[in-house]
């Protein structure tokens, strides 16, 4: 599970055979999310995740939207 970056207690990763369409894994305790970078970041999935922490993790999403994508040509190509 490469780790893209992590902040403010959220974890942000891919697993080694995820699949497109280009998105992300983000763990905050024990809850986790997924969240689509391509184009738009859209929440696709939650489990476990209040409302607020998916609003700070689809912000920081958006936020490095650009190294998400790099990071994972660098890894799935």
């Amino acid at each position: 599970m490469p780790t893209v970056f992590t902040e403010d207690g959220y974890r942000f990763f891919f697993y080694s055979n995820d699949h497109t369409p280009i998105h992300v894994h983000v763990q905050k305790g024990s809850g986790e999310a997924v969240f689509n970078v391509e184009g738009t970041v859209v929440l696709r999935e939650s489990v476990g995740m209040k409302t607020q922490e998916l609003n700070k993790a689809e912000s920081l999403a958006l936020e490095n939207q650009g190294l998400i994508i790099a990071k994972w040509n660098e890894h799935f190509n």
